[in-house]
């Protein structure tokens, strides 16, 4: 509580330093939503051969077939 009769002031907030503050939060949370979509495919790779595995079936790892040259 910070009234007018007791002498101390706010500094005045600095534009850039405030809008630098502004761009590290957004790459913060741009890393954070990044990081949180992968993990939910990595997840969702997971659950897919375990699914596979608990059904008795074999060779369950994921297959990756190369391209084709035209």
């Amino acid at each position: 509580m910070s009234g007018a009769g007791d002498g101390r002031q706010e500094p005045p907030e600095d534009e850039s330093n405030r809008s630098i503050e502004n761009a590290v939060m957004f790459g913060f949370f741009a890393v954070l939503v990044a990081a949180g979509i992968w993990l939910l495919g990595t997840m969702a790779d997971i659950r897919k051969v375990q699914d596979c595995a608990a059904q008795g079936r074999r060779n369950c790892a994921t297959v990756e077939a190369p391209e084709r040259a035209r």
